[in-house]
């Protein structure tokens, strides 16, 4: 069994998609073994309802991984991150009583997230969100 928390169905589906088929291709299985093993054990990662949803599915319903997780993903789009966009960086604004070096840590994190930009970008967001 993959050692990877179970989906509930209010993170991205993706992210579970891939930490699963991570943990079972690093189990030293047999291609054949891992065929198997992906679709066999996927409802074992899921609670709540991601699990309601699976039990739901009509037998005989699902022919392959590749099928179950198109049917997950599309049964789970709602959560889905949106790809952040660029002029969200520009949202990014030092607080009142925040430290410069608070504000820089909280930028960087912020500039984690988003889709990669210009340097030039990157400068002018930060600029515009010190403080006076």
């Amino acid at each position: 069994m993959p050692d990877i928390p179970k989906y509930n169905g209010t993170t991205d589906p993706n992210q579970h998609v891939t930490s699963y088929t991570s943990d079972i291709n690093g189990n030293n299985l047999e291609d054949d073994e891992i065929v198997s093993v992906l679709l066999k054990e996927f409802g074992e990662t899921l609670s709540k309802g991601a699990m309601i949803w699976y039990h739901n599915l009509p037998p005989n319903s699902i022919d392959s991984f590749a099928m179950l997780v198109d049917a997950f993903l599309k049964a789970h789009a709602r959560v889905i991150k949106v790809e952040t966009r660029k002029s969200d960086l520009f949202k990014v604004k030092q607080r009142d009583n925040e430290m410069l070096r608070e504000f820089v840590s909280r930028f960087q994190m912020e500039h984690i997230d988003q889709p990669p930009v210009s340097n030039d970008w990157d400068v002018q967001a930060f600029t515009q969100g010190l403080n006076p």
